[in-house]
């Protein structure tokens, strides 16, 4: 699969975020030709800024908000190949700007929907949404492509609306244009590097470097979890192979296996039991539940079911979620010591793909 990129002309729109650098890691490493654009990295710390990713790639800043810039980038790019993965991701987030977040998560879609309608240059384009684009029903069994979407909170609805843009686009315009086009619904990941506020793994980091207990709000949730690397690798092979051949454009769910969705509570405990191996016992970290008060809204339980994706591609997920928060705790522990992130990234990125 990596073979095919080595040239190709690749667009990722959210390049200065988590998935990302992740993403343009991958692809500079396969020897693609790639273009970021997107606001200035969200978080501080960055791991965008700090894998120095920028210096192998054509790294744009720019708002999905603003067509114009969007429009005259695409004019100098000529891309062939475009990811859109530029969001506002925070479901707690999108209840303090809701404004921002639709007019982000979709008008930023209408607006690579439209550059992607103008350039034929283009012949595939993934759309990278959320599993939470499904109306959540609080089912047992995993959401399937054909389910209802109708997410509840502005970040999880600006998603589906996002979906949905995407549709009309393929229904209005694509089908009499040279080009394939998918979305991808993924699952939580978690990985080295992320730095994002109100998620967990992250969270567990920051008390880990404090030597705190790491606060869980609502241990009880289930989600399904997977490391980065895991739907990239898929988005990379839908990208492929709807550019080689139309008829594997389509709506995709990417998530891991059933014994991976797991509940808050479990993942922490491995985070844990990761991050105190090998280390005093004096210095090793626990957690507690300590539920809000009036908490905003958040779905208790969400699964996604992945056969299609299965089927069609034969994927199978490559490393269950011990090992994904394994190789989380293995890179933040390069990160603390000041040791090479990027020999760690390129490292993990042979390590899975192999």
């Amino acid at each position: 699969m990596l073979d095919f990129y080595r040239g190709k002309k690749v667009l990722v729109t959210g390049h200065t975020g988590f998935k990302g650098a992740w993403l343009c890691k991958i692809l500079i490493n396969a020897g693609a030709d790639v273009t970021g654009y997107s606001m200035e990295p969200p978080t501080q710390p960055s791991l965008f800024a700090m894998s120095d990713i920028a210096l192998n790639m054509n790294s744009i800043i720019g708002d999905v908000r603003d067509l114009n810039k969007l429009n005259e980038v695409f004019d100098a790019v000529q891309p062939e190949i475009v990811l859109h993965l530029a969001a506002q991701p925070i479901v707690r987030e999108s209840y303090k700007n809701p404004v921002y977040t639709y007019e982000t998560n979709v008008m930023g879609t209408v607006h690579i929907c439209e550059c992607v309608r103008t350039h034929s240059c283009v012949k595939s384009f993934l759309n990278v949404t959320t599993d939470k684009v499904y109306k959540n029903n609080e089912w047992e069994w995993g959401y399937r492509e054909n389910e209802p979407l109708d997410g509840f909170d502005p970040y999880s609805n600006s998603k589906s609306c996002s979906e949905l843009v995407t549709h009309s686009y393929i229904n209005s315009f694509y089908g009499d244009m040279d080009v394939a086009v998918s979305t991808a619904r993924a699952g939580n990941v978690i990985g080295g590097g992320d730095f994002a506020s109100d998620r967990i793994v992250p969270d567990c980091v920051r008390a880990a470097q404090k030597k705190e207990a790491i606060i869980v709000r609502n241990p009880y949730s289930t989600r399904p979890y997977q490391h980065v690397l895991e739907p990239l690798a898929v988005y990379l092979t839908i990208a492929m192979k709807q550019y080689e051949d139309k008829q594997y454009a389509g709506f995709y769910n990417v998530g891991p296996d059933d014994r991976d969705c797991i509940t808050t509570g479990q993942l922490v405990d491995i985070f844990c039991e990761k991050w105190n191996r090998d280390i005093p016992e004096c210095d090793h970290i626990s957690w507690i539940n300590k539920a809000e008060a009036n908490a905003l809204h958040e779905a208790n339980f969400l699964k996604l079911d992945s056969s299609k994706i299965k089927r069609v591609f034969g994927w199978k997920p490559r490393w269950s979620v011990a090992t994904a928060i394994e190789k989380t705790v293995e890179w933040t522990k390069v990160y603390m010591s000041g040791k090479d992130i990027n020999a760690c990234m390129n490292e993990q990125i042979l390590q899975f793909f192999n």
